[in-house]
């Protein structure tokens, strides 16, 4: 088939529009193909698929929809049992193929056309087969994947057999598994597991040569942005990469950089920037989230190898003087803990538009941060907080144990994230560590301190744009902010607690209030801010509640619900030295009923008494 013959795509678009359905939005090309929907499915409780030969077979006795976890109902499944091994497959159709753009060999550009197949995530780890050829595993359930299946094509079937085998381990306490129960119920602060395929997975046809990654890391008030550019394969000599940027359709920045190898990297200028007292115009932040459009074109002479659109956002987050600094000015973080869980689909979400909401929903409350608790999140949740305008915490899920082989999962796990997500505006925090997750006697023990201070060091190795934070809450190693968690439920004594530099002296001297040390190994704080970053878990059940629901402290109705949210958000908004706060949290979750809204996203008190609270009006920075 030559690519003369493409058939109009469902993905079809024009190279730059942006509109929150590709599942890589930072990398976006004109056509793709999705292969979410129905996939056959079976358990593999055995572990015998393997050996008998499940890898060249579709004969699976379920069906589920991916990207559903089967645990949850929107799979069509909904057994929450103990099932480490799944399988999962899928017939791929020549409409498949002609959607993803793929017409087979292509005489123009470099001379080929590759076919990607991509996983968001598969959650922990997975094998992948087409046509009985095995393409690779990858392991890690919160990290994208991807496999060159060009070579793996039958040309002599009409159809082609994807499959993939899930392993995820409950009893595995070393895997990074977050929130994840490792009970059959959920208990606690802990949930149903996600298992296998809970993210996109889909097809793209690319050149042979093709970009397989960009960075933007933007210096303000520089006025220039630093890009990496990576590709698959070694261009041909004399190849070269054009950068354009744009904003509201006009350009502000262009560069051509020769591309020698396989990694290219340069700085462009933002020539907007340039007028010191207007520069401003084209920041970003949660009050003006101005994104500026880029075009990557790999070019060989007059010919385009590949291109590819994607955006950035002009925006610095630092700290000083004891304050959050976005874009070099003091900025108060008023941020709510987001599980990002849904009782329909668990950690998946239920379609692209829940990210909108959630963020919609989030503003609209009166916050302008919020912080991804104990999960990596799907990129188009990124994006939606990029073009919406809403700062995020990014945090990995934590193990539960402590050992080399829990050390060296996360290791893995947590500079994927950053190799996947940092060019996203709106994180502005990295969290590699929570509450001593994984590193439980890290006050105690050496090797727990040292993995703490490794993983922050790395993360400054591979960003250093941001601030890192060691382990939050508490036993702070080597911390940009200083996070507390702090349920007290009586405003009164919070006030006091939170009232003063005297107060943030006592308060950081020796134990904390969860009775942990809060600072360890020399940690300093200096001009480092000061933020409660888990406060309140006021328990109130307005849709569903079993007899486990759980909170911190319980509210007896909505009437006592608002008054307690005052007292404890009030006596915040009288500190002198707080840099910020996260509530805890945005939506009931199962068993716990400690959210601002209920699991189906409906607040428990008038929206406009909740932004009142929230919102900080009359707050100075």
């Amino acid at each position: 088939m030559s690519s003369d013959a493409l058939s109009p795509a469902a993905h079809d678009r024009p190279t730059g529009i942006h509109d929150g359905t590709y599942p890589r939005p930072q990398l976006v090309r004109a056509r793709w193909s999705e292969l979410d929907g129905p996939w056959r499915f079976s358990f593999d409780d055995a572990d015998s698929g393997l050996d008998a030969g499940w890898q060249n077979s579709a004969d699976f006795d379920l069906a589920i929809t991916v990207p559903y976890p089967f645990e949850s109902t929107l799979s069509g499944i909904g057994d929450t049992g103990f099932h480490r091994v799944v399988w999962y497959a899928r017939s791929v159709k020549a409409d498949d193929l002609r959607d993803a753009g793929f017409g087979g060999v292509d005489s123009g550009g470099d001379g080929a056309r590759r076919l990607m197949l991509h996983f968001g995530a598969v959650d922990y780890r997975a094998m992948v087969w087409l046509n009985g050829v095995f393409l690779g595993s990858h392991e890690g359930g919160q990290t994208p994947f991807s496999f060159d299946i060009t070579s793996a094509l039958d040309v002599e079937r009409a159809e082609q057999l994807l499959v993939v085998r899930a392993e995820d381990d409950p009893a595995d306490v070393a895997q990074p598994r977050g929130k994840q129960d490792w009970r059959l119920d959920p208990h606690s602060i802990w949930y149903h597991r996600t298992t296998g395929i809970w993210q996109p997975v889909w097809l793209e046809a690319t050149p042979t040569v093709a970009v397989r990654l960009v960075h933007w890391v933007p210096d303000v008030p520089g006025g220039t942005v630093a890009v990496r550019i990576d590709l698959a394969r070694d261009p041909k000599p004399g190849t070269v990469v054009d950068i354009a940027l744009s904003f509201e359709g006009r350009v502000v920045g262009e560069l051509t950089l020769p591309a020698a190898t396989t990694s290219i990297h340069g700085v462009v200028e933002v020539l907007e920037q340039r007028n010191g007292q207007a520069y401003e115009e084209l920041l970003w932040s949660p009050e003006h989230p101005r994104l500026i459009d880029a075009t990557v074109t790999v070019r060989h002479g007059d010919a385009t190898v590949d291109s590819v659109a994607s955006y950035l956002g002009l925006r610095s987050a630092a700290w000083g003087g004891g304050r959050f600094l976005l874009n070099n000015r003091p900025y108060f973080v008023r941020s709510v803990l987001n599980q990002g869980y849904w009782p329909e689909s668990h950690l998946a979400s239920p379609g692209p538009d829940a990210f909108r909401a959630d963020i919609e929903l989030t503003k609209e409350l009166g916050f302008n941060a919020t912080r991804l608790h104990q999960k990596i999140e799907d990129p188009r949740f990124l994006y939606w907080a990029d073009r919406l305008g809403l700062l995020v915490w990014a945090e990995t899920p934590g193990a539960f144990e402590f050992s080399s082989t829990a050390a060296t999962r996360l290791l893995a796990e947590w500079t994927a994230v950053i190799e996947r997500d940092l060019s996203h505006p709106s994180i502005v925090t990295w969290v590699p560590l929570n509450e001593s997750w994984g590193v439980q006697h890290i006050e105690h023990d050496p090797a727990m301190r040292a993995f703490a201070r490794a993983l922050v060091s790395i993360t400054r190795t591979l960003d250093g744009s941001r601030p890192v934070i060691s382990n939050d809450g508490w036993e702070h190693v080597d911390s940009d902010i200083i996070s507390v968690h702090d349920y007290e439920s009586s405003g009164a004594v919070l006030a006091k607690r939170y009232s003063d530099d005297d107060a943030k002296d006592r308060l950081l001297d020796g134990f904390g209030p969860a009775g942990r040390r809060m600072l360890l190994d020399g940690q300093q704080v200096g001009e480092r801010p000061v933020m409660l970053t888990e406060f309140g878990g006021i328990s109130f059940a307005t849709r569903y509640a079993d007899t486990d629901a759980w909170g911190y402290s319980s509210a007896s109705g909505a009437d006592d619900f608002v008054a307690r949210l005052r007292a404890v958000v009030g006596a915040l908004d009288e500190s002198t030295f707080l840099a910020g706060y996260c509530y805890t949290q945005l939506a009931d979750t199962l068993q716990e009923t400690n959210g601002l809204v209920s699991d189906d996203r409906v607040p428990k008190a008038p929206i406009e008494v909740l932004r009142a609270i929230f919102s900080g009006q009359g707050r100075s920075a």
